[in-house]
């Protein structure tokens, strides 16, 4: 009969015990949420462009011509010195801009391309003008490797993004 107590106390033990157990090993007490999934290639590099373009135009905003070139990539850096402060540069003294969104953000052939309206102002006159940034990858960094006239029809188009540009 000894026998048959030494289970019954052993069964008790594992009953009581077997809840703890059971969480510990996600069968019992509170469902775990499911892990979430990681950013895709797609996303990092739409997020990352968006970082890039956006510190630009940050930049051209406050007319910090340092912080403007470091967003772009060590090709281009050439161009800059020669046209940036320039009078059709970015970062000309006579230039004003109120206001820069970015409007899209894509893959394109070259790379991430970032559609982007900026208002920029010469005395009273303001006129908004559509430009697209293609942001790459060099090594383990993204740089902005071209900036071109946009296309007016993509300029009206509604940010991808409904947070408003730190810019505007």
């Amino acid at each position: 009969m000894g026998g048959t107590h030494v289970r019954l106390a052993g069964a008790a033990l594992a009953l009581a015990i077997l809840p703890a157990a059971l969480a510990g090993c996600g069968l019992g007490g509170e469902p775990k949420q499911p892990p979430k999934p990681t950013e895709g290639p797609a996303e990092v590099a739409a997020t990352k462009s968006r970082e890039r373009v956006q510190a630009y135009l940050d930049a051209v905003v406050a007319k910090d011509v340092d912080a403007g070139r470091g967003q772009l990539c060590a090709v281009m850096h050439d161009a800059f010195d020669a046209g940036a402060t320039g009078p059709n540069g970015d970062f000309a003294d006579h230039f004003k801009v109120p206001e820069a969104a970015i409007t899209d953000v894509r893959s394109g052939p070259h790379g991430q391309e970032v559609d982007v309206s900026v208002t920029v102002a010469v005395d009273s006159r303001k006129i908004a003008r559509p430009l697209v940034f293609t942001v790459t990858r060099d090594g383990a960094d993204w740089c902005i490797s071209g900036e071109a006239p946009g296309n007016i029809a993509a300029s009206a188009r509604p940010s991808v993004d409904p947070s408003p540009s730190r810019a505007s």
